[in-house]
């Protein structure tokens, strides 16, 4: 159950992300592909981004964590490009700007319908 909250909350946070930002830079076609597009982008941040991070660990360490939002926002231009015109981003800058608001908003909605952990 907290599975199926934690995939419709982060459609949620793409759909209101690409509503807040320009549709130039950032358009889905709906909140069903919204739902879709954080799924993937969960996805390929889970596998390919885990192996980047891995073997950019030094260098992430060295930016203080840097390399990981740039690998954060090459995962949301892979999945850009994987479902072509239902979810796309302008670029690297918009996905930027795009992973940034998708956070905060996240953080909102979390705070606001997370549950809290049982001890």
């Amino acid at each position: 159950m907290r599975f199926i909250i934690e995939v419709l909350l982060t459609g949620l946070a793409v759909f209101l992300a690409a509503l807040v930002l320009p549709d130039s830079a950032v358009s889905v076609a709906g909140f069903g592909w919204a739902i879709v597009a954080g799924l993937i982008i969960s996805f390929v941040n889970a596998t390919v981004g885990t192996v980047l991070r891995f073997f950019t660990l030094p260098l992430n360490l060295l930016t203080l964590g840097l390399i990981s939002f740039i690998i954060t926002v090459l995962m949301v231009q892979l999945t850009s490009y994987f479902m072509g015109s239902k979810f796309e981003v302008a670029n690297f800058w918009w996905a930027a700007v795009f992973a940034i608001v998708v956070a905060i908003i996240q953080l909102i909605l979390n705070s606001i319908f997370g549950s809290k952990e049982r001890d």
